[in-house]
């Protein structure tokens, strides 16, 4: 006979999702602020809104956010909501503090620090966001869905779409500009990789 029942998982509270969203997103946007100033890119629908923003001179945020569009009827149909909601509401809040932050901020680094620090920032953003039953939309919406009814990480997902984006680009750009940028996506995949697991982190939003 069990004498000791296994606790439920506890719930965030709705000031915790507000602070783990708000969090999120400014990480991502300040991770942004490093491909930008080294004309990196990444994958995913953030890599085809910057490239996009490059040669066009379009706000990154405004074309992130009309990018994301399309993949929240996948949302609502698939993880309902209350998920959907907050996620239109980090891709926003991203998209808004992503073309304000250069107007008070100014970054001047080398590539191959860039990449990396993009790439811990962004994880660890793109982690909080998860974490607070959200993400930035996209690529993170089918990571997500394939990971709670599949099984399949949502790191392993995004990771194959980078590497099919990356692909790509090798006929777009300078070969070093591709391998730096690879770089910070690997290492923001890894992140998530390790750390987004259900089994060890058991809150719920």
């Amino acid at each position: 006979m069990q004498l000791l029942d296994t606790a439920p998982p506890d719930r965030h509270t709705l000031w915790e999702d507000v602070h783990g969203i708000l969090i999120g997103t400014t990480l991502v946007a300040l991770s942004i602020q490093f491909l930008r100033a080294t004309d990196l890119f990444t994958g995913q629908i953030a890599g085809l809104a910057l490239v996009l923003s490059y040669p066009t001179g379009w706000p990154f945020g405004a074309i992130f956010f009309l990018l994301n569009l399309p993949f929240y009827l996948l949302a609502v149909r698939q993880l309902g909501w209350r998920f959907t909601l907050k996620s239109f509401a980090a891709v926003l809040l991203m998209s808004a503090m992503t073309d304000l932050m250069p107007l008070v901020l100014t970054v001047t680094l080398p590539p191959w620090l860039a990449a990396p620090l993009f790439g811990v920032l962004a994880g660890l953003g793109l982690l909080s966001l998860f974490r607070h039953g959200a993400t930035l939309g996209g690529v993170g919406i089918v990571g997500l869905w394939l990971q709670d009814t599949r099984g399949i990480k949502a790191g392993h997902v995004q990771l194959g779409f980078d590497l099919c984006v990356f692909a790509g680009a090798l006929f777009l750009f300078a070969p070093a500009q591709v391998g730096w940028s690879l770089l910070g996506s690997v290492i923001l995949n890894a992140v998530i990789l390790i750390n987004h697991r259900r089994d060890r982190y058991i809150a719920r939003s």
